[in-house]
């Protein structure tokens, strides 16, 4: 087992609730100082090395060019590093490929974690990103523009 699974396991306890806005919007996430320090480079690597599709969305998605919302790539969000995360729409996008077959039980957890902080998740394929990013880009702009309990 490696050190970032024995940390789970010892500090079983979430991270402090993130701070939320007047209109509901979450602020920021804090993450354990330790843990942070060891899913920086994780997090750093994957952004330099992103899938053909991650890419191909967050090319779609940076510079705050869909309807002004402002994406990060590769978040942290307590123990978890999400491909794209809107703090201002409390939206995270996840783009699942070939391995998200095989972790199926792993991708429930974390989904039902992000879930119980109020956000709201996205998961696509890779191919749906690489085939129809214009309907890819519609369910998002859906997400942004919801309110919160219609998600």
């Amino acid at each position: 087992m490696d050190s970032l699974d024995e940390h789970r396991i010892k500090n079983r306890s979430p991270s402090p609730p993130a701070e939320k806005g007047s209109g509901g919007e979450v602020k920021r996430w804090r993450t354990d100082l330790e843990l942070w320090r060891r899913l920086k480079p994780v997090a750093r690597q994957m952004r330099q090395e992103p899938t053909e599709a991650e890419d191909l969305l967050w090319q779609s998605l940076r510079n705050r060019q869909l309807l002004g919302f402002r994406f990060r790539r590769q978040h942290s969000i307590e123990r978890f590093i999400v491909d794209l995360y809107c703090a201002q729409a409390g939206l995270v996008v996840e783009v699942d490929g070939h391995i998200h077959q095989y972790q199926g039980e792993e991708d429930a957890t974390r989904q039902a974690y992000l879930e119980s902080q109020g956000l709201c998740v996205l998961r696509f394929t890779n191919e749906a990103v690489l085939n129809n990013i214009g309907d890819v880009l519609n369910q998002i702009v859906g997400a942004l523009t919801s309110k919160p309990e219609q998600r």
